[in-house]
Order: C-alpha cells, then structure tokens, then sequence
C-alpha cells in the first residue's frame, strides 16, 4: 500500500491510491541489476537513468513510499516510455513491467495537466472515438475524401500546417492512406474453401478495418484456404490497447466485457488476432478483469483461447505455399509480439516458406519502432529520434520489402520510408502470404 497522507509531506493527491496503485508484489520483484537498460530504446537513445525501465521502476517506488510525489516532471519520464515491453523478456528477476506501467499511467491520468484543449482532445479521442467503430469509421471517410480531392496536396503544398503547428503538420503527414475497401464486422461466417479443419472468431480491431481493409481480407483468405471456417462478431468491440497505454482502465474494462460477451458466444476454437498490439491486450483480460465476479473466469477462458495470426498457422499447420515472389525481405519484430506474447519464430517461419523469399535479419529487429500506439503523437519527437535508428538499419539490409505484422509499425515504418527516401515496401507478413498462394490457386 502506499505511504498514507499522515505519514509523508508530500501532497496525498500526488501519490499512488485505490485498486489499481501498482502492486507491491511487482514493484519490488526489480533488484535493480541493469539488464533491461541495453533492451530498452529510450534509454539506447539517451544513456539515462530515468529514461530506462530500472529507473522508472525507481520513481514508482519513491512515490509509492512517499518520498516524492507524482509531479509532472515525474510523470514526463513515465510518458516517455514507449511501453514496447523488452525489459521483460532480459529480466532475470521477472518483473512485469508492462502491469506496472498500466497501473502507473491509470494513477496518473487524472493528474496530468492538460489544458482545456488537450483534455477535451484526449476524452474525444479515448472515450468517443476508439470505443465507437461507427465514428471511426465517419473519421476514415472524411481522411478519404480529404486525401482523393486534391485538398490534401494543396495543404501540404503550402505548408501552412507546418507553419501553424509543426505538431499538426507531423500528425497530418502521418496520416495513413485510406484504402476504399473496408472491413466491416457483421456478423458474417466465411465457410473454408475445402473441408472444415477448424472455426475460429476473428478481431476486426478498430483501426485494421478502416486502413487496412484489403489486408484482412488477406487474412480471410489465408484461413479459408486453410480449411478454418472464419466468423466475424457483430458486437465485437475494440481490445482497449490504446486506453490502457493511456491509463484508461476503466473504458478498457469496458472494452474487454463487451469482447468476452461477443467472442464467447460464437463457439469458435479460437480467437485468430491479426494485430500484435490487440492480441496482447486480449490475452492479458484475464489479468485486467480478475476483481470482477462476474467476469473474471469467462475473461480467462477468452485469453486461453487468443492466437496470434502467425502462431494460429504454424500451429494448424498451413499449407506451403507455392507462388514465387523474389523479394528480398527483412522483418521487424513487433514488440507486442516478440515482447508480450514471446512469438518470434512463426512470422520468420512463415516467410521462410514462401518460395523466393530471401529472408534478412534487420540488426535491431527487437527494438521498437516507436510507434506505441498515441505514443508518435505525445512524444512526436522522440518517437522519431528512434524511427530513424530503425531506419538506418532497415537502409543496411538493402532489402525490397520491410514485414511486420501490427497496424502501428506497419505505419510507422511506411512513415520512415518515406521520410528517407528508401525504395522499400512494408507489407504484414500475411501480405506475402496471401500474394503468394494467389500466385498458385
């Protein structure tokens, strides 16, 4: 528990408090022995304490004593964490880092000081726009329509975005291309092309359908072929990645109940994620809903039964495929992926099947991108300061396509590409996948 106001001078409204304070039982797994600072980018990018996991902790610690309290300087050197989880993987002591920045950013979230607009932008964004697909969807048109009328290039052209708010003009160059084929969740079961092997449920996401509708389309097909028969839920809902990195929780809880009601009623054998953000956000519901009666055992069953797209396939295992491509590849490990859910191998497994692919490591394939979710609009800066350590690396491997298999790098990457020149593709590892079975029908 943390120090009473009785006990410290520090203002009680400064300190850790209520159910969802980090544990103490994690807090103080970390003994400090420094192996997380060479897997974490922030801290490869500054070569300071604060800005590494072991120092973060260290400020978790002071204010749950009461030593210090949550002041804003304080919060900055949690912000700055791209919560890419890599300390996790090198620590020898086991310390979940990933629950004790979660319960951090959810203590901190109403001590921010945000301004009137800020805060008004952060609740539209948090509470009215990620949880509501069908004004995202609105959003997505209106993105479309701005991007094929010519307005666009004519706000670029000028430059006046960049001249009003380097921010804003980063945030509007930033913007995906808005593909006219959607993927919509309806409810839809999509029957395999041969004899049924399986029946999965699959996550349409939030942010997937909307920009990347033909590459779920792609995942369809993928599992089809495959003899698993693909239902799609109506009533799903986004996995609440992007609140709880916010310190959301209560909108994420949400989030996940309306996910456990809609998965579990499908009777499918397993819930196929394409994203690596979401799925490991639904594989950790068991963890996030464990104080709720009424669904903490049904929030375990659903995380049982959460696979990765890429892990889903080998496990089945997937046909080989046959069409040749000729790409020179080279792939980034999302940290979602290789960090939360420990999966590295089935996505080089996969790429390694397909015939003519030429499969280079990237040196720095498991430091993050920084992409992070919000994190390339909060910490815009720094969030490129290590795109383009990740880019002078992917310029190393003189490779044709970049693979990946989240929504976020996928775009952080195509915006580095573009920032450098680089005659490089980013495709989802699924992509190639499907590219190359279309190739031999």
């Amino acid at each position: 528990m943390s120090t009473s106001a009785g006990e410290s001078s520090i203002d009680p409204r400064l300190l850790f408090s209520g159910p969802d304070a980090p544990d103490e039982a994690d807090l103080y797994k970390c003994v400090h022995c420094g192996f997380c600072l060479q897997a974490c980018p922030t801290y490869l990018e500054t070569g300071l304490e604060t800005e590494s996991p072991r120092g973060r902790i260290a400020l978790m610690k002071a204010v749950n004593e009461g030593r210090v309290g949550a002041t804003q300087s304080v919060v900055k050197h949690w912000d700055l964490c791209i919560q890419c989880r890599a300390c996790e993987v090198a620590c020898p002591s086991g310390v979940p880092y990933g629950r004790l920045i979660g319960a951090t950013m959810s203590q901190v979230e109403s001590k921010r000081e945000l301004g009137m607009f800020g805060a008004v932008a952060s609740d539209i964004a948090l509470r009215r726009l990620a949880p509501n697909q069908g004004r995202l969807e609105l959003l997505a048109g209106a993105a479309r329509v701005y991007q094929r009328s010519g307005l666009q290039s004519v706000v670029r052209g000028s430059g006046l975005l960049k001249r009003l708010s380097p921010s804003l003009d980063h945030m509007e160059r930033s913007l995906p291309d808005v593909p006219a084929t959607k993927f919509k969740a309806r409810g839809q079961v999509v029957k395999p092309r041969d004899e049924r092997r399986a029946r999965v449920a699959l996550l349409s996401g939030c942010v997937m359908p909307l920009v990347n509708g033909p590459e779920m389309n792609a995942v369809v097909r993928i599992l089809t072929r495959n003899g698993v028969e693909v239902v799609v839920p109506k009533d799903q809902a986004c996995c609440g990645a992007i609140n709880s990195h916010a310190g959301d929780l209560a909108t994420t809880r949400d989030l996940a109940r309306r996910n456990v009601d809609a998965f579990l009623s499908t009777g499918a054998d397993a819930i196929v994620v394409a994203s690596a953000g979401c799925g490991a956000r639904m594989k950790e519901y068991d963890h996030l809903l464990v104080d709720d009666p009424e669904y903490r055992d049904k929030a375990a069953q659903l995380s049982a039964m959460v696979k990765d797209i890429h892990e889903y396939l080998v496990e089945l295992p997937f046909e080989p495929p046959e069409g040749e491509l000729n790409y020179r590849v080279t792939y980034q490990d999302p940290c979602h992926l290789a960090n939360a859910q420990r999966i590295t191998a089935p996505p080089r497994q996969i790429l390694r099947s397909i015939p003519g692919v030429e499969l280079v490591e990237l040196s720095n394939a498991a430091v993050c991108c920084g992409a992070g979710g919000t994190y390339t609009i909060t910490e815009r800066e720094f969030s490129l300061r290590v795109l383009d350590s990740k880019m002078k690396a992917v310029k190393s491997t003189d490779a044709d396509v970049v693979a990946t298999a989240n929504p976020g790098c996928l775009l952080q990457l195509k915006l580095g590409a573009q920032r450098d020149g680089l005659p490089v593709q980013v495709k989802y590892v699924t992509d190639l996948l499907d590219e190359s079975y279309r190739k031999r029908p």
